[in-house]
């Protein structure tokens, strides 16, 4: 679904300066958009994902006429800077922007600002396949209602990638997590809290250990905050102590702890990604024996969106 999805966005994405996509049936945009150029302003921090780019680029110019260029970014906040200038200088038409793989801060930030096309979700064909009803994240991008400002792209759950030969029992819960690397210091890290993995890996803590889930669900507070996360820190200042390097240094993302794992350094690390361990083994990037392990209760999943400014 996700090439169908992009070819839909992107052909919009060719007429979203000068066109109301409610106006038009699909036929009359696949037409008015042939022989245009979109530049998809997307992360460019994982080859795999790069990869799948170009070759959706390759389809969508045979498919319809669309040239599609990877606008390669390294934050996608250097879109949105970029649009957010644009749009100050005056600049309302044939901006450098005309599509973005966004994360949830930077979609409430154009979306507070006024500066995404649509409701656009409806005129996407293929839109009819998204599950709008039982996969909450389709339609709440980080606790902000999507309200059809931007499209799926791909959909992420935490995994935990284990060497095979050396952890026969891998841990099934972040509890289960502290226990085993008091028996293996130095065995696991995480990356840098800066970085979504690092982020999300403490989430993940905090949804389990939270004394009510529930909360997490509600706006936090100066009144509920140290209650609700307490545990979770507890937790924390148990765990970093048994890190690789005592926790005092953490690799700055994935593909660092993926490197710490290849060269023998840790046995575990932690993905947003199910097939990380079936890719990178095929990538030559992780030796032949890892495994994958998600929690007893489950673990943190989320899904990422394009966007038209």
């Amino acid at each position: 679904m996700r090439v169908r999805t992009l070819a839909a966005a992107v052909a919009l994405a060719a007429l979203s300066v000068a066109v109301s996509a409610q106006n038009l049936d699909w036929n009359d945009i696949v037409a008015k958009a042939r022989g245009q150029t979109v530049n998809f302003n997307a992360w460019a921090g994982d080859e795999k994902s790069n990869a799948f780019i170009q070759w959706a680029a390759q389809e969508v110019g045979r498919r319809y006429g669309v040239t599609l260029v990877h606008v390669k970014l390294k934050d996608t906040a250097e879109a949105v800077t970029r649009v957010v200038a644009e749009k100050a200088a005056g600049r309302n038409a044939g901006g450098t922007v005309d599509l973005i793989w966004i994360n949830g801060p930077n979609f409430l930030a154009m979306k507070q600002q006024a500066l995404l096309f649509g409701p656009f979700t409806q005129a996407l064909p293929s839109y009819a396949r998204v599950d709008t009803t039982t996969i909450r994240s389709n339609v709440i991008d980080f606790t902000i209602p999507v309200d059809g400002m931007e499209s799926p792209w791909r959909r992420a759950q935490i995994v935990f990638v284990y060497d095979g030969k050396r952890v026969t029992n891998p841990p099934k819960s972040v509890a289960e997590l502290l226990e085993w690397a008091k028996k293996n210091p130095g065995r696991l890290t995480h990356p840098s809290v800066r970085n979504f993995l690092g982020a999300t890996f403490l989430k993940q803590a905090l949804w389990e250990l939270a004394p009510d889930p529930a909360a997490l669900q509600r706006p936090a507070t100066d009144d509920n905050f140290a209650a609700i996360t307490a545990p979770m820190w507890t937790w924390y200042d148990a765990l970093r102590p048994y890190l690789w390097r005592q926790g005092r240094q953490l690799p700055e993302n994935g593909p660092a702890q993926r490197q710490l794992l290849n060269d023998g350094e840790i046995d575990m690390l932690v993905s947003f990604n199910p097939a990380e361990a079936a890719v990178s083994v095929h990538a030559g990037l992780l030796p032949d024996s890892v495994r994958t392990v998600v929690f007893a209760r489950g673990t943190i999943g989320n899904t990422s969106f394009v966007a038209i400014p």
